[in-house]
């Protein structure tokens, strides 16, 4: 039949008509084409900011004069800066070395006297060396803070030249800044999320798929005892994912690790309690293979990628993604698995990022449990 026969274009308007008859119809393509885009925009242009604002800040001022309180308190208004003074720099460490505080500005004593005489004493910071970009941006934001207050501390006192008070910084856990030391413990918590919910996803749905679901179903063992054995094997094989990211990280690039092997296996399980249970609660909703691993995907790495704090500093965020980062797992697993790498075991950290990341899978294995039962019934 050639193409000049009216019944051939018919024919395909029928054919075009179809097709869209079935996008209005398919929720999947709605999201597709306007959710997915909307979505994605708003977490890139909201989320992902390089901008440094309101970072935890501590600040201790041995000099108790009128200039130390006076630049004290122009960081303290500084957009910047989120200060919390404290009466020394070992009150102030603990609160460093959890994550608490970005940095310590420590004001010497003598600095009055010493912007008098024209031989101003060094300020010093110290700050965490595992997160190198806060670090740096931190570093370069008070240096232009100092400089901003002396010039108008000059102007208020009408002279010309007014001796700037040198800073020097101290990177603790990390004194060169290496970068990898921040990216690779963090890839580790990307991959994790990805593996994790990755391995899960494909279950539930496998079985509907292959019409071995039923079957399953009918056997007398509880639901919540169904779940965990087909939970098991996919945990174990978690724990050996991690173990060769963490092997590759020590013994391929050097990373340091002074943390111990207990908190390592502690942080790990309960991330993986999160993440499986994730990718599960996803096969059984969707039932279909293809469709529940690019859930997973879009779940587990965007997210893990952007909102957990990895390359992108969670108070810099505005409010509302801020609150949305407390249901991403990987916010509560990378700044532990940084902290055992570099830093040590910080129990005072690790404790609420585990009950966290306990929380968040205790949900999903609720729900997968209740999902599975109202389908029996």
């Amino acid at each position: 039949m050639s193409g000049r026969d009216p019944l051939v274009w018919r024919r395909a308007a029928a054919i075009r008509a179809k097709e869209w008859a079935q996008v209005w119809l398919d929720p999947s393509t709605f999201g597709l084409v306007v959710l997915m885009p909307l979505i994605l925009m708003f977490l890139f242009g909201s989320a992902v900011t390089l901008d440094v604002r309101e970072t935890r800040t501590g600040l201790v001022d041995l000099d108790h004069s009128e200039a130390s309180v006076d630049l004290a308190a122009s960081l303290a208004s500084n957009a910047y800066f989120a200060i919390e003074s404290g009466p020394s720099v070992a009150a102030l460490e603990p609160a460093l070395r959890a994550g608490q505080l970005r940095g310590i500005v420590v004001i010497p004593d003598g600095f009055e006297r010493g912007l008098v005489s024209g031989q101003p004493l060094d300020v010093q910071l110290l700050t965490d060396g595992t997160q190198v970009n806060i670090a740096t941006f931190l570093t370069a934001h008070l240096r232009g803070a100092m400089r901003d207050w002396t010039q108008a501390r000059a102007r208020e006192q009408g002279v010309d030249v007014q001796p700037v008070a040198r800073l020097l910084p101290r990177y603790t856990y990390n004194p060169e800044l290496e970068s990898r030391y921040m990216l690779v413990p963090g890839a580790i918590g990307i991959v994790m999320a990805m593996i994790g919910s990755l391995l899960t996803a494909l279950i539930m749905a496998r079985e509907y798929e292959r019409g071995t679901m039923e079957g399953l179903l009918s056997t007398p063992i509880p639901i919540p005892a169904l779940v965990l054995s087909k939970l098991l094997p996919y945990y174990v094989l978690g724990l050996a994912s991690t173990a060769i990211c963490v092997a590759v990280a020590v013994f391929g690039y050097g990373l340091p690790f002074r943390g111990s092997l207990l908190a390592l296996f502690v942080i790990a399980s309960a991330f993986l309690a999160a993440v499986l249970g994730q990718g599960l609660l996803i096969s059984a909703a969707t039932k279909n293979q293809f469709v529940s691993t690019q859930f997973a995907l879009l779940s587990g790495f965007l997210p893990s990628l952007l909102l957990s704090g990895f390359l992108f500093e969670i108070d810099s965020m505005p409010t509302a993604i801020q609150w949305l980062t407390y249901i991403v797992p990987a916010r509560y697993l990378i700044p532990p698995l940084q902290s055992v790498f570099l830093v040590g075991d910080v129990w005072s950290m690790f404790l609420p990022n585990i009950l966290a990341l306990l929380a968040i899978g205790g949900f999903f294995f609720l729900r997968v449990t209740r999902a599975i039962t109202r389908r029996i019934a």
